[in-house]
């Protein structure tokens, strides 16, 4: 199976973006699936490949791929989560992106920016590794029930349903780090670190408090991710189709890569749209004790003055996730 489908996924222009093809080409020999083209998008040459698709090394590499693409990259930009945050906690006193930054740092000094930044980059660093390492677990295991006639005929689908099954666990592994840093951006005298926070949510809720915004993050996070694969991959192919005037082949590594950027930007701007709402829901609940996500999605009335942060947040580490 993994020798056939092998030449399925590498049509995927998720992977690196600077070796995708998918011109015509002879038959190939070990009758792969499409053997009129060449499905070789962005993996390396059979001949130099470091790994076996499918292999734990394969799965391993993608996973340490996902925790530097989601850790680092949501770390870098703390400062905007923490203003967003607050936004959708106490809109009355925080009024914007740039209102916020200053009063921030007027009444709490340039190091609060940087609050939660613990939490952030362990859980999403985890996240990261659920997101893409059981995405490629699941691309292979549906595509396994598929067969290889419809893998390829319905890939999209293929995609979506490996994107929101591996981010359905790597939620999992997001939720408790995800509640301890809302509160340490939220909550004026909680906690000013990760040591501090998470022991006082466990004695003070147990694990309910850890997980209790885990459905509004899977409201947020699965249509985000499920958005953000199919998304950029039909944009990608949108733009060599309509914009890049040549075909991806004989594109060089830069044109490559700005092609991937902006499809990367778009992506973003559509994850925003569709995962804003449970997003303002998470940052509520997990700032209230005691609150339920319908509670707190009601005190809210699934509005916020937070959007346009969250979309111009989501876009940019929607860019930088693109180097995974």
């Amino acid at each position: 199976m993994f020798s056939s489908f092998r030449e399925l996924a590498k049509c995927n222009p998720f992977f690196s973006p600077f070796q995708a093809q998918c011109e015509g080409r002879a038959p190939a020999k070990d009758g792969a699936l499409v053997p009129t083209r060449n499905l070789g998008a962005a993996a390396a040459s059979d001949e130099g490949d470091s790994c076996e698709f499918g292999s734990a090394k394969y799965y391993a590499l993608c996973g340490f791929g996902g925790i530097l693409s989601c850790g680092l990259t949501h770390t870098a930009i703390v400062p905007l989560d923490l203003v967003k945050c607050r936004i959708q906690v106490d809109p009355g006193k925080y009024k914007n992106l740039i209102h916020g930054l200053r009063l921030t740092f007027t009444e709490e000094g340039g190091r609060a920016l940087a609050k939660g930044w613990a939490p952030t980059f362990i859980g999403y660093s985890l996240q990261g590794l659920g997101k893409f390492g059981f995405y490629e677990v699941f691309k292979v295991f549906y595509g396994g029930l598929l067969g290889e006639e419809y893998c390829y005929t319905y890939r999209t689908s293929l995609y979506l349903a490996a994107s929101a099954s591996a981010e359905f666990f790597a939620d999992i592994l997001l939720a408790p780090w995800e509640a301890t840093k809302v509160r340490i951006q939220t909550m004026p005298g909680f906690a000013n670190t990760l040591r501090e926070g998470l022991p006082k949510i466990y004695n003070a809720e147990g694990i309910n408090g850890l997980y209790k915004g885990l459905p509004p993050l899977w409201m947020r996070q699965i249509p985000y991710t499920m958005m953000k694969f199919a998304c950029f991959e039909r944009t990608v192919e949108a733009l060599y189709k309509h914009v890049v005037p040549k075909p991806r082949a004989d594109c060089n590594k830069a044109e490559q890569l700005v092609v991937t950027f902006v499809a990367g930007y778009i992506a973003g701007v559509f994850c925003a749209i569709v995962s804003h709402p449970a997003d303002s829901v998470v940052s509520k609940l997990n700032n209230d004790k005691g609150s339920t996500a319908m509670q707190a999605a009601k005190d809210l009335g699934m509005k916020g003055k937070s959007f346009y942060l969250t979309l111009y947040k989501s876009s940019l580490q929607q860019v930088q996730e693109v180097w995974k």
